[in-house]
């Protein structure tokens, strides 16, 4: 590449990632209006859907986030009736967050949403894996490099 094409916005990496990162957030919005989500809490309830009883630690590893971004997040989710802290009785430092009965009945009604966002596209799944598959090395490569020269 010539020296004065690298800062050329159509040829940066970030740049993709940053407008499809916009619009797929955007396209959740609809969606997560229906059960009163924003898309952030929508990523942690995912996570207890998966698997209940995580550490705000763990959620926060998980997400990419830091606590002073995750404890108001929680505290929504608290606030609609959706999730419960609890202390660990191992460790009584760690908080442990766990699903309330409203917030597990919830699962049901966001089975849709991954499916009808798979529908905005015109992407075959075999591809959408494809590329999943390719963000999710790239993301722990970075991630891994990010933590090995100490910029977490």
């Amino acid at each position: 590449m010539k020296k004065d094409e690298i800062l050329l916005l159509e040829n940066q990496l970030c740049f993709p990632f940053y407008a499809i990162s916009n619009a797929i957030t955007r396209s959740y919005g609809p969606l997560l209006k229906e059960l009163n989500l924003t898309y952030p809490q929508y990523l942690v309830l995912l996570l207890l859907w998966e698997r209940e009883g995580r550490s705000v630690t763990d959620i926060c590893n998980s997400l990419f986030l830091k606590t002073n971004t995750l404890t108001p997040l929680l505290k929504k989710l608290e606030q609609k009736n959706l999730v419960v802290k609890r202390k660990d009785h191992l460790d009584v430092r760690k908080v442990l967050v766990f699903l309330s009965e409203e917030g597990k009945s919830l699962k049901e009604k966001a089975e849709c949403i991954p499916q009808q966002l798979i529908e905005t596209t015109n992407m075959k799944v075999e591809d959408m894996k494809k590329l999943r598959s390719l963000l999710n090395k790239m993301m722990a490569d970075i991630t891994q490099n990010s933590t090995k020269d100490g910029s977490s």
